[in-house]
């Protein structure tokens, strides 16, 4: 295994917090969905402080912008209906 390929993603459970004064347990927020990956922001889950952030590269195939525009007018997309 190749020192590249061993570690792809990380992801923070505790960050220092200025506020706190010591290392808190974080929680990963979604900012933005881009068309080559995703933007989180890790906050403090003692006081809420946005304590970094870090973009997540899509592996997958790309979505073109032009997909990712809403419907025409009249051609709206409707969510499914919820079973009873």
């Amino acid at each position: 295994m190749t020192m590249d390929k061993q570690f792809d993603q990380f992801r923070a459970s505790l960050l220092y917090c200025n506020k706190c004064g010591r290392a808190m347990p974080v929680r990963e927020r979604l900012l933005l969905v881009l068309p080559d990956g995703e933007l989180y922001d890790y906050l403090c889950q003692g006081c809420g402080s946005s304590l970094g952030s870090k973009t997540e590269r899509a592996t997958g195939p790309k979505v073109s912008p032009a997909k990712m525009q809403s419907p025409p007018p009249g051609q709206q997309r409707r969510a499914p209906k919820r079973k009873r």
